[in-house]
């Protein structure tokens, strides 16, 4: 696949150079000067947009971002300065570098680049094609063959075009930019535009894995990174698995109040979700309705007596101890996820062939053994890419987390100097650092190795759960 891929690239540039070599005046042209290929061919209108476009493109990489660019290498020397001015009696400033801007115009500045000189190369090899075409007596296309084109065999690019240059300004350099940040030492310290931060290398993957008497962000990784694994699988696993047997229960023919039961998860499942966890998060407080009803009933003391609870707690730290937080978490996640799995297994619970429960009921199967050996594999079967996407999301859960643990304080220094604490998944850590630290850099590092981890566990997860052909067993 590598030789293929090479010899495409090699394909590619060799197809330029014939096109410079073979091509007449007007493509030579055309190497500077973008339309006159199309001049020379009556084509005005396209070598008009093609002149303009590389007067723009360039009028823009040399008036615009070429400040800019020559300083991407140390994102800016001159830090800020307020200066009084005893003549004008006013506070002048001087002429500084904005390290963020810096980053960013260079950043969208080699983009720029990178497709002014793709469409450099696709535009001689065009002209060039069109030399051939003119010489080969074929028809060559006006304006009006182009817009019509552009309505019918090339209808897809007008279709894509808009929404291609919204994900590139949307998601591509928002990435970009974040991933230069982790190589960084943009954090509290070193805020734009009063202070300048410039590139670190990997010096904070460094310091995501190194556990120190001052850095604990290595410590603080592996128990966060563990605890994000474990909490994925569980909530995945534990609504998934509540989901269908709540279906096959209410969906069976001898269960009765079949709409009242669907009717409640219905509206459960109509509830704003936040509104659902910040209640939630309130009731189970120290302070909370939940702590004030074990207390009056007996509950908070029959949890001392068994060891539970030391003798001085005053009540059930539901959501401040890490074990119990931990635990109401995953409880509280099956509650407000197994609706939505239910229904959805409703759906797919409907599909079965019956004649493959009605063979195993023959057979002698028993409703245990029909729903193991028959109803699981099906749904796992369907659901596959969906329990991959859950496990993916439920990773990048910050709904849940946030909501139910935002009073959260931990005990762990090592922890706190890491500001992290036992509930926080990768994406509230990396949120905390973000929003009450400003330490950018090393959340720009968690968001990385964030990617990487969801990454490996589809590819894995994906390949493995849905891999071969299994469609036929099925059918």
């Amino acid at each position: 696949m590598k030789r293929t891929k090479m010899k495409k690239i090699g394909n590619y540039f060799k197809d330029f150079g014939q096109a410079v070599v073979h091509g007449d005046i007007w493509v030579k042209l055309s190497l500077v000067i973008m339309g006159a290929g199309y001049f020379g061919r009556k084509q005005f209108v396209r070598g008009i947009l093609m002149t303009l476009l590389e007067v723009g493109v360039l009028a823009s990489i040399f008036g615009v971002f070429a400040p800019y660019l020559s300083k991407l290498n140390t994102l800016g020397t001159v830090q800020r300065e307020e200066v009084f001015d005893i003549v004008t009696m006013k506070k002048t400033v001087n002429d500084y570098d904005n390290s963020l801007l810096i980053l960013l115009y260079g950043i969208i500045a080699i983009l720029v680049i990178i497709a002014f000189i793709v469409l450099y190369l696709q535009n001689i090899k065009a002209v060039y094609r069109i030399q051939k075409m003119s010489e080969n007596g074929e028809h060559i296309n006006n304006i009006k063959d182009d817009i019509a084109s552009f309505k019918n065999e090339r209808f897809h690019i007008t279709l894509l075009t808009l929404p291609s240059i919204g994900v590139i300004l949307i998601n591509i350099i928002p990435i970009l930019f974040m991933v230069c940040i982790a190589f960084t030492n943009y954090d509290e310290n070193h805020q734009p535009p009063s202070y300048l931060f410039t590139w670190v290398g990997f010096k904070n993957f460094v310091n995501l894995f190194t556990t120190s008497q001052t850095i604990t962000f290595g410590y603080a990784f592996i128990r966060v990174l563990i605890w994000t694994l474990v909490w994925a699988v569980l909530a995945t696993a534990t609504t998934f698995l509540g989901g269908i047997l709540l279906a096959q229960f209410i969906n069976h023919e001898d269960t009765k109040f079949k709409g009242m039961w669907r009717t409640l998860f219905v509206i459960t499942i109509g509830i704003p979700q936040f509104v659902t966890l910040l209640l939630i998060s309130k009731m189970f407080g120290d302070n909370g309705i939940v702590n004030t009803f074990c207390s009056n009933v007996g509950i908070l003391d029959f949890f001392k007596n068994i060891g539970l609870l030391n003798a001085g707690d005053a009540c059930i730290p539901f959501l401040s101890r890490p074990i119990w937080a931990h635990i109401t978490i995953i409880l509280v996640n099956i509650w407000v996820g197994i609706p939505y799995q239910m229904l959805v297994a409703t759906g797919i619970l409907m599909n079965i062939p019956s004649d493959q429960i009605e063979s195993a009921k023959i057979d002698g199967a028993n409703k245990f053994q029909i729903f193991w050996k028959i109803t699981m594999p099906y749904v796992m079967f369907i659901t596959g890419p969906s329990l991959i996407q859950s496990v993916i999301g439920n990773i990048n859960n910050f709904n849940v987390i946030y909501l139910l643990t935002y009073n959260y304080q931990t005990t762990n220094m090592a922890m706190a100097n890491s500001h992290a604490n036992e509930v926080d998944l990768l994406i509230t850590w990396l949120f905390r650092l973000t929003n009450e630290y400003s330490n950018f850099k090393m959340a720009s590092v968690i968001g990385i190795v964030t990617f990487v981890v969801c990454a490996a566990l589809s590819l894995l997860t994906f390949s493995r759960m849905i891999g071969g052909d299994k469609e036929g067993v099925y059918r």
